[in-house]
Formats: C-alpha cells, structure tokens, sequence
C-alpha cells in the first residue's frame, strides 16, 4: 500500500471527520440558542394523545410511508428514497471497514452485497438527477447545491461499487489498479465530509429537532400519533 493511500484511508478521513463534527457542534448549539414558541391555544383532540407521543410518532413517521400522503400516493418514489439513503450508509460504512476491518470483505457475499446496494442507490441517484433535469417544476425550486450534492453523492455511490471488491488486495498483478479506485473514494469520501456540513445534505442533522418541536405540538393539539381511519 502506498504512503499516500494510507494517509488517504487513515489521517485524512480522521481529519475530514473533525471537521465536520466541529462544525456540526457549531451549528447544534446556534440552533439551541432559538426557544419555541408556548402553545397558545387549549389542548384539543381525542384523549389518549400527548405531547410525548405525538414526539414518538413524529421521529418514526419517516419508516411509516402509509402514515403520509405524499409516499402513500407515491410508493415508488419512497422505495427509491429508502433505497438511496440505504445506499449512503453503506457507503459510510464501507469507507470504515476497509481501513478499520477489512476482514469483513473476504467473507463470502460481502462485498458483492455492498456493491448491490450502493449499486442501486447509485442507479437511484442518476434517476433523481434526470428527473430534477428535465422537469421544469424540479428545476424551478432547484438551486445549484442541489445538483452539486446529488451529482456528489451518485458519483460517490459509484466509486463505493468500484472499491468494495478491492477493500483487500490479494493480486499482485491488480494492486496498482485496486489502490486507485479505493484512492478515488476515500478522496471522494473526505472531500464528502468536508462539504456535507455546508450543503443540502446536512438537513439530516435537523431532523430530530424539528420532528420533535412538530410532535411536541401536534401531540399537545391531538393530531399526532395519527389514528388509523381518521380523516385528519
């Protein structure tokens, strides 16, 4: 292994890594320093709902397609969201396996599995990057970051499905090759870490802060957890 792939696998992903959770603890605590607003209004609704359940149902709501209109109607485009953020976190954990744990790779099926998934949230993000291409609607609400991040992480996805089978190097006659694809991703991976705390694709961080102000009210109004049957 070169000195420069090992950097690459080993001090550079520690760095890119800091860096982002430094500025993620940044953002966290700017974020805490905004107190929500009181309820103003009565509590409504059935009994039977809270402000603590509205709060669970609201955080799980995301794995509960049937539960929202929007993937309700739309089935295929949730089976594609799971699918490509499947994808993301197997690449997250390749990109730890192969400096950390590579022994993982040479049981059979492994790297073939990682290479199916990422795959397919690769195939998944060209699908979405089309899509946001040529529908005037998509485009009109797009901004550059959203095609800058959606081309990062498709091709990211890609070179993850490039790397996986040469996590270990056993081939004399393919080293050369094999450290280039994993040296392409491991860039590509810290390049991902750096920029994902400045872009789009940092709305994941914010997650369980707004669905927990959100459950907080709609529990408190009696909406949330929504009952089976209900109109609302």
């Amino acid at each position: 292994m070169s000195e420069f792939l090992h950097f690459s696998e080993h001090r550079l992903q520690e760095l890119a890594l800091g860096f982002m959770a430094l500025v993620y603890t940044i953002r966290i605590v700017w974020f805490l320093r905004f107190k929500a607003a009181g309820e103003r209004q009565a509590k409504t609704g059935l009994p039977g709902t809270s402000r603590t359940k509205g709060v669970l149902y609201s955080w799980v709501n995301i794995a509960m397609p049937w539960a929202m209109e929007s993937t309700r109607t739309k089935f295929l485009f949730y089976c594609q969201f799971v699918v490509f953020h499947l994808g993301v976190a197997t690449a997250i954990i390749l990109s730890f396996i192969i400096p950390y744990g590579r022994g993982l790779l040479e049981i059979p099926l492994v790297a073939p599995a990682i290479q199916v998934i990422t795959g397919a949230a690769c195939a998944v993000g060209v699908i979405r990057m089309i899509r946001r291409i040529g529908s005037p609607y998509m485009r009109a609400i797009s901004s550059p970051d959203d095609y800058f991040s959606l081309a990062l992480l498709t091709v990211w996805l890609g070179s993850a499905v490039l790397a996986a089978p040469y996590g270990v190097l056993e081939d004399p006659s393919k080293v050369a090759y094999a450290e280039g694809l994993r040296l392409a991703f491991f860039l590509l991976t810290a390049f991902f870490l750096i920029y994902v705390p400045f872009s789009k694709i940092s709305h994941y961080l914010y997650y369980p802060f707004t669905r927990y102000y959100l459950g907080k009210t709609l529990g408190y109004r009696g909406v949330y957890p929504i009952r089976r049957g209900s109109k609302a």
